[in-house]
């Protein structure tokens, strides 16, 4: 395979079953698999943790780790622990570290003020990198204070770790940011073609702020697949329940793909968060095919790859591809012998 693609595991499938498909998705030849820390469903350090031991040269991303959730030294311990357990490939680290801003309404209702979101950003980015580096560091910001504070590992590999640092990003500011510090940025899913070339746009001028340039920022994007070769019907089923969730719950990312006012108006009338599965059902009727077609790959395996062909194309360098049906298998197969 020499396309890069990977899968996104959120908590739509049973744990167990996603050990198993991430073994099924490594001998398959898939690159990757990067694990949501979604609302209050599941914890991405475990499941890294648990995926990594199951696996023998697959990478690992959080998508995304929220930054208000954890002190930036303890972060850098996590994935210092989790370099050391999944060990390097060909050099590189097996995992990968995406922080994302967190979002509403959970965030204000667990007692989280998110001010100032691009300064706390860079302010975690810049005190977690200076500690990959195991020395030590002190560092004084408005939103993280390190004094004489480096990972005390007293008795184990005390090399620097090589673990690269990716922004979740969708808007504007936020995005020229992830090219100006990081390795790579986190696009986001449910989102147009169009959108992902003017993301890539604002990617590649923070890179140049600093010298870099569009090639040394990797750009993976989540991608969500609704596929059955069997019942396309039911994969397009399946694709209007998850807009709806987004269109009431993350209007942000829906105008950012141009989806129209009047739509929005639509579905928060109708469902909020939390939502049953039956809200989320009525609130799909009013979606239209094309609105959803225009945000994901959904369908026969042939329209599934040449929707995510149209993003790589658009300038994302990894698909991350996330299976809504019950059966991921045919995702990988769709995806395994390229596209």
């Amino acid at each position: 395979m020499t396309q890069r693609v990977a899968l996104y595991l959120q908590d739509k499938h049973d744990i167990q079953y996603e050990l198993e498909i991430a073994k099924y998705a490594e001998e398959r030849g898939f690159s990757e698999i990067w694990q949501a820390d979604t609302r209050l469903a599941r914890d991405c350090i475990v499941m890294m943790s648990a995926l990594l031991t199951a696996t023998k040269r697959l990478r690992y991303g959080s998508g995304v780790l929220p930054i208000w959730t954890r002190n930036p030294a303890v972060i850098a311990a996590s994935w210092s622990t989790m370099w050391e357990l999944g060990g390097l490939v060909d050099g590189e680290s097996r995992v990968m570290l995406g922080l994302g801003a967190w979002w509403e309404p959970i965030a204000s209702r667990v007692g989280v003020n998110r001010v100032k979101p691009m300064k706390a950003m860079r302010e975690n980015v810049e005190a977690i990198r200076q500690l990959f580096t195991m020395e030590e560091v002190s560092y004084q910001g408005e939103f993280v204070t390190l004094d004489r504070v480096k990972l005390d590992v007293a008795f184990g590999d005390r090399s620097p770790r090589n673990i690269p640092i990716y922004i979740g990003a969708t808007g504007d500011k936020m995005l020229e940011m992830a090219g100006e510090l990081c390795d790579g940025v986190v696009l986001n899913y449910v989102v147009s073609v169009d959108y992902i070339k003017k993301a890539v746009g604002l990617v590649e001028k923070g890179a140049q702020k600093v010298g870099k340039t569009l090639t040394d920022i990797d750009r993976p994007e989540l991608l969500v697949c609704c596929l059955s070769d069997e019942d396309p019907a039911a994969a397009m089923a399946e694709g209007k329940k998850l807009v709806a969730y987004y269109l009431a719950t993350e209007p942000h990312i829906m105008k950012a793909s141009g989806v129209s006012e009047e739509l929005l108006e639509k579905v928060q009338a109708i469902m909020s968060w939390p939502a049953t599965e039956e809200d989320y059902i009525k609130a799909s009727k009013v979606i239209p095919d094309d609105v959803v077609r225009e945000l994901m790959a959904v369908g026969t395996s042939d329209e599934c790859r040449k929707k995510v062909r149209e993003y790589v194309d658009a300038g994302v360098t990894c698909p991350i591809l996330y299976p809504m049906m019950d059966d991921i298998k045919p995702v990988v197969d769709a995806f395994a012998d390229g596209f």
